[in-house]
């Protein structure tokens, strides 16, 4: 099964980064935490690394991953020309290290792999402890770049904690020597923000919402961003039906949830809806439903856009380990700093 790395402690750390480096330079997969989700890495500059990605995930070959780097000047290698775009200059001077992807213009014969062989790019430096450290003794190793997506079976709900990076692998033919960089529970929970910089006219698209909100990302590019259109790149996960446990997700308004819940309560037993001692029938993650009635479990969703986010993977991936084929999710609020718990929820309703 996945073995694990505890990088938890400054003592562990610098043996944990040694090994996990050593085998990203000689081509294999890690699993590396950084502040947004735990990411299956690969160097990004070797077709056959990059490939090893694609097949332990089961996911299709032209959806591209980002390109995890240490700082602005790791980026620029990946870049047409050795510079990022203006406008990128000026998102990753505001939000590196951080949870902000830019995509730009891919320098011709190198990570095109990776880059699900567009001649765009993806690129990122995360801010989080071991995945920076990592990073940089990579590089000290010869690996300009880390390709890394969801640590997760493709289109599954991503891992923030590295205990799911391991339930997700085991069994898993291939990945029985898999390692897993244990750096604690990620703090923000969703994927990055990407905006596509790599239009002719300069103006930034914004391709999926994460933690910064658009406000945010207009103040640090200095103009409005443009309406996403048909001839964006493709990007991670921003395929409709993403993000998705085992149970089938259904969005709705908290009225429709109590209604709903009044209606399951009064109609036939909680056996007769497919409930067991072990296995409920139906779990409802709300932020202000009342209390589960007979065959149902409640699952508090944090009411700050925050809280909601950093726990919203985690509590999804309980819910399924309870056995529920169905869950019941309150729909966030309408408002910019949920935008990327919406997304994702939207995707994962839509599997």
């Amino acid at each position: 099964m996945p073995r694990l790395l505890d990088a938890t402690t400054p003592a562990a750390l610098t043996a944990a980064v040694t090994e996990a480096a050593a085998r990203l330079a000689a081509g294999e997969l890690v699993a590396l935490p950084t502040e947004t989700v735990y990411g299956l890495g690969a160097r990004a500059d070797r077709a056959e690394a990059v490939a090893k990605i694609f097949a332990a995930k089961g996911r299709p070959s032209d959806h591209p991953l980002i390109v995890h780097v240490a700082d602005a000047a790791g980026a620029e290698v990946f870049a047409e020309g050795g510079a990022l775009p203006e406008v990128a200059r000026r998102l990753v001077a505001a939000f590196w290290p951080g949870p902000l992807t830019v995509i730009v213009p891919r320098r011709e014969g190198l990570a095109a792999e990776a880059a699900g062989g567009q001649d765009t790019v993806g690129l990122r430096c995360p801010d989080h402890p071991v995945a920076l450290a990592l990073l940089r003794e990579a590089a000290r190793l010869g690996v300009p770049g880390v390709a890394a997506p969801s640590a997760n079976r493709f289109g599954r709900v991503s891992p923030t904690q590295a205990a799911h990076v391991v339930s997700e692998f085991e069994g898993i033919a291939g990945q029985e020597d898999l390692r897993v960089l244990d750096g604690g529970d990620c703090e923000v929970g969703i994927e990055s923000t990407i905006i596509d910089c790599s239009r002719e006219h300069g103006r930034p698209v914004l391709l999926r919402p994460g933690r910064l909100t658009v406000a945010e990302i207009e103040a640090a590019a200095g103009q409005a961003l443009v309406a996403r259109d048909g001839s964006a790149p493709r990007a991670s996960g921003t395929l409709e039906a993403h993000y998705a446990p085992t149970a089938k997700v259904r969005l709705m308004t908290a009225a429709q949830i109590d209604a709903a819940l009044t209606v399951w309560g009064a109609s036939t037993p909680a056996q007769a809806k497919g409930a067991t001692s072990s296995a409920p029938a139906l779990a409802v993650y709300s932020r202000s439903a009342r209390a589960a009635v007979a065959g149902t479990v409640l699952c508090r969703m944090p009411a700050d856009a925050a809280a909601a986010a950093h726990a919203l993977f985690a509590d999804l991936r309980a819910l399924d380990a309870s056995g529920v084929p169905l869950i019941w999710v309150e729909m966030p609020p309408d408002d910019a700093a949920w935008d990327g718990v919406r997304d994702r929820l939207q995707r994962a309703a839509a599997a």
